[in-house]
């Protein structure tokens, strides 16, 4: 686990979201489905805001390994021994055959469109939210987790 590329993913929410909620992109739709107001934004603790985000975007990073690399995942099967023959046959027959930026983009994108958007409309429909609104949220989250998956499954 690269802990260089858990720190980069990281940041990435924050990279994501500076794009994805502009006014210009998806940012008016956001305020408008969620009553939010200029006036309102500011009256934030945005060291708060941007501090936690980080926190818990890397606490998302940290968790990702384990989805993205299938190594781990065999790792993980076999109870992490290294020196288990089962798993030394599957690197020997596999290698580093799934650890690219594209096959982590596509995990990434999967636990997106498969976990986090069934989550966000679960909790758009109890709160009574627009569908705008839920895809919006989750189609931040799966790019997001899109590119975060990418750089932890690509970056070796």
């Amino acid at each position: 686990m690269n802990v260089y590329a858990i720190l980069a993913a990281s940041l990435v929410s924050l990279v994501v979201g500076f794009v994805w909620y502009n006014s210009k992109v998806f940012g008016t739709i956001w305020m408008n489905e969620t009553g939010m107001t200029e006036e309102k934004a500011k009256q934030s603790n945005m060291v708060k805001v941007f501090a936690l985000t980080i926190l818990f975007s890397f606490m998302i990073a940290f968790s990702l390994p384990g989805v993205v690399i299938h190594e781990i995942g065999a790792m993980q099967l076999n109870g992490g021994n290294a020196t288990d023959p089962a798993y030394l046959t599957y690197l020997e027959a596999c290698g580093e055959k799934f650890r690219s930026f594209q096959h982590g983009a596509l995990h990434g994108a999967i636990l997106g469109v498969f976990f986090v958007l069934p989550l966000t409309a679960i909790n758009g429909l109890f709160e009574q939210k627009s569908a705008k609104y839920i895809l919006v949220t989750s189609g931040y989250w799966i790019v997001s987790l899109t590119i975060m998956g990418a750089i932890i499954c690509g970056w070796k």
